[in-house]
């Protein structure tokens, strides 16, 4: 996975999902996938993509549920991938399952 620092997606965890997403101002994406699910290798690669496109604008992130249950479990993800957008800390939008590239960046306008 690319990093923050090279415009890639942030490595969201249980112990920073605070201070990274729900204290980040304007919008933020949230990637919830899993090493073992096909899908969400699928979504991975435009997540990265779209996290180099808005760097800077969105805060985009990528958390793993196997390894961060606690988030997961407090967001009521039940099937992966999923992926939440925050405002302002607040949950504005969730897609489930494997989104085309074309879906993600929709959202992304729809609430930036």
């Amino acid at each position: 996975m690319a990093d923050a620092a090279n415009g890639g997606p942030l490595e969201i965890t249980d112990a920073n999902f605070a201070d990274e997403i729900e204290g980040a101002d304007g919008l933020a994406m949230v990637d919830f996938w899993a090493a073992w699910c096909g899908p969400c290798r699928l979504v991975g690669p435009i997540v990265e993509e779209l996290a180099q496109k808005y760097s800077g604008r969105v805060t985009i992130g990528k958390l793993d549920v196997d390894a961060n249950p606690q988030t997961a479990f407090r967001f009521n993800v039940r099937s992966i991938p999923s992926i939440l957008f925050f405002r302002d800390g607040e949950v504005v939008d969730t897609l489930v399952g494997a989104h085309p590239r074309d879906s993600l960046e929709k959202k992304i306008l729809e609430h930036a």
